[in-house]
């Protein structure tokens, strides 16, 4: 599904991803962890598009190679982002935001089709604040409108940049809770980036470390937990 192929990007003078490799199966859950400013989000923007004014490698999206495609192109294809600020619109209802993750009606797989009732389905608690302003909202209440808002537009590959940061941890470990719903449930195939999240590393069928702009791990849940001085070097734990 999707391939990333020694990736390597530029700010200027700097290099800050150095060939950069990892991949994501349909119907897998895969986890990218690592410590602030190592390049995880980097490495996110490149994917859906927002690359750096120098980036060289391929990402390969069901057999095309997306690299310099813009957002929006890369979006139909079908990869939905969840970034990390949220961005939703402060003064539209969380109704109308989720009418501005929508595709047109000729680019969706009925099949497929998410719509308001499946969506309040995933997230009932969404239905019960559909009038309400997205400034009102919590942060949690923001973070599931943006994953709800993205899942309107029906992408294949739900890729998430750091989804349970800056929430209580009751809060992010129900939102962890629900992405992994996405897979058990529904078969969506996932990117999660966080720095490091056990409830994530239990359920993810790979698992990828980075450092530096590198990726200096990659292997199986198991593995990474089997690896204690990685954890704690890299990681934190």
């Amino acid at each position: 599904m999707l391939l990333v192929d020694k990736i390597n990007s530029w700010y200027g003078e700097g290099k800050v991803l150095h060939d950069v490799s990892l991949s994501v199966q349909e119907g897998e859950i895969v986890a990218l962890f690592g410590r602030n400013g190592v390049g995880k989000t980097t490495t996110l923007r490149s994917i859906i598009g927002l690359t750096p004014p120098a980036c060289k490698g391929k990402i390969i999206f069901n057999n095309e190679n997306i690299l310099g495609l813009p957002p929006y192109r890369i979006a139909n294809k079908g990869i939905g982002f969840v970034p990390e600020d949220r961005r939703i619109f402060p003064y539209l209802t969380l109704k109308r935001n989720l009418d501005t993750g929508k595709k047109r009606k000729n680019q969706i797989k009925i099949d497929k089709k998410w719509d308001y009732n499946k969506v309040f389905e995933l997230f009932p608690k969404l239905e019960l604040l559909q009038n309400s302003l997205g400034k009102n909202l919590s942060g949690g209440e923001q973070q599931m409108l943006t994953i709800a808002r993205t899942l309107m537009g029906n992408p294949e590959l739900l890729i998430l940049d750091e989804p349970s940061e800056g929430l209580a941890p009751l809060i992010a470990r129900d939102v962890i809770n629900l992405v992994l719903r996405l897979k058990e449930e529904y078969g969506l195939s996932i990117l999660i980036v966080e720095q490091f999240s056990p409830k994530v590393l239990d359920y993810a069928d790979k698992c990828y470390v980075m450092d530096m702009g590198r990726i200096v791990f990659s292997g199986s849940s198991g593995e990474l937990k089997g690896n204690k001085k990685l954890q704690e070097e890299l990681l934190g734990v």
